[in-house]
């Protein structure tokens, strides 16, 4: 990673599955939140799609719903890494191994992590994630955390910028990603609690929830090293993501930083 080209477009914030599980899992999360899929949810699909949209790498989010699923996970992941396709495994908080499998996890080399308080169960700061945490911090690893409230699911207050403070605050040197700018149609906490500070934000499913003035006033008061660009695919169009960040006319350096340059940076930190 650390030889990565300087101009390299980075989707930090990508999902697909192994092929026998695309067919049936797509439709019904698609049902479940009531979105469109743009892709069939396979990395062929991603790759084409990435192809069609100028994208050199793309970052893939698994999570795993039960602790059963780590090594399944973990054996996909190791299949699909390739220079195109940048897996991130997934641990269960309940998993009764929670710090030996991170600690797998780093020795294959990878660089993070993605965990999703809904679909896993849990609240951003209960004590149940400390070790976790822990290990994460220790390793240098990053998590990328769902953040916000999830249009699947009913509104309960999970991962909100209040519970992402007091992770930051436990946790200072935590490499914490947080989801959909800072939390998903939550925008108002970010930019009263989140906007300004030292926290990682993707910009994934914001374009058609939050109008763009909004968008580009968070990016710009936030620190330019700690914004990625990711499109949340096959929830949105690789291409029409990249066409509204392009859109939004961010200064060429900032705008440099959000497609790549800060994804290689934190990819390559390990």
């Amino acid at each position: 990673m650390n030889k990565m080209h300087p101009n390299v477009i980075i989707d930090f914030h990508t999902h697909a599955f192994p092929d026998h599980i695309a067919a049936r899992a797509v439709p019904a999360l698609a049902r479940e939140g009531n979105v469109t899929a743009h892709l069939n949810g396979t990395t062929r699909d991603l790759i084409a799609s990435m192809d069609r949209a100028g994208i050199d790498i793309s970052v893939v989010c698994s999570i795993a719903t039960r602790p059963s699923q780590f090594e399944g996970i973990l054996a996909w992941s190791r299949d699909i890494r390739s220079s195109r396709i940048i897996p991130l495994p997934s641990v269960h908080p309940d998993d009764a191994d929670l710090r030996e499998k991170v600690r797998r996890i780093g020795d294959e080399g990878y660089a993070g992590i993605k965990m999703h308080a809904y679909y896993q169960d849990f609240f951003l700061d209960e004590e149940k994630l400390f070790p976790l945490y822990e290990e994460l911090q220790q390793r240098n690893l990053f998590v990328v955390m769902h953040t916000g409230f999830d249009i699947a699911f009913p509104r309960i207050r999970r991962a909100d910028p209040e519970r992402i403070l007091r992770v930051v605050a436990r946790y200072p040197q935590l490499k914490l990603v947080t989801t959909h700018l800072g939390a998903w149609d939550d925008w108002q906490n970010v930019e009263k609690l989140l906007a300004g500070r030292n926290i990682y934000m993707d910009i994934s499913f914001t374009s058609s929830c939050l109008d763009d003035a909004r968008i580009k006033a968070i990016m710009m008061s936030h620190p330019e090293e700690y914004i990625l660009y990711g499109s949340d695919s096959p929830w949105r169009d690789q291409s029409e993501s990249i066409q509204h960040l392009r859109s939004l006319r961010l200064p060429e350096h900032l705008e440099a930083k959000v497609l790549g340059e800060n994804a290689a940076r934190l990819l390559g930190e390990i």
